[in-house]
């Protein structure tokens, strides 16, 4: 069965993280800076939450609260679903369904190890279904054109 493990060796293996004592700015400028989302939000090595666009436009935005005031353990989500490498892919899809939420970070033991969103599962899953009809088409018609 996939696991997250194998998610992880498709992407680059970066994981964005911040402080909790960070503000809200900080957070936006990086995420900005760097095209993402979401940041693990952590406490030494110890996932403690995560701060997504959603959590700027619902509780900082929404709110009129000063975002060069306003620290992101205060608006972060928590707790955080987690996951582990040895996850299977489906149980990932489904908790990103159940819970609406789009990213998952995966911890081994306490300790932040990567991030996996529902982009990453459904671009490994989108390959491995193109491989399939590859090779079905290969099987039926000859070589792929």
């Amino acid at each position: 069965m996939p696991t997250v493990e194998q998610v992880l060796n498709a992407k680059q293996r970066r994981v964005l993280s911040i402080a909790e004592r960070a503000t809200v700015v900080e957070a936006a400028q990086l995420m900005n800076a760097e095209h993402v989302g979401a940041l693990v939000v952590v406490q030494g090595e110890k996932v403690v939450g995560i701060f997504t666009e959603r959590d700027i436009l619902n509780r900082v935005v929404a709110r009129k609260a000063d975002p060069s005031a306003t620290l992101v353990k205060d608006v972060m989500t928590a707790p955080v679903a987690c996951c582990s490498l040895q996850t299977k892919r489906s149980e990932c899809r489904a908790v990103m369904r159940n819970r609406r939420i789009r990213h998952l970070p995966v911890v081994e033991g306490e300790r932040l190890v990567g991030i996996i969103s529902i982009g990453d599962i459904l671009e490994v899953e989108g390959a491995e279904q193109e491989e399939t009809i590859r090779y079905l088409y290969e099987y039926l018609h000859g070589e792929w054109k």
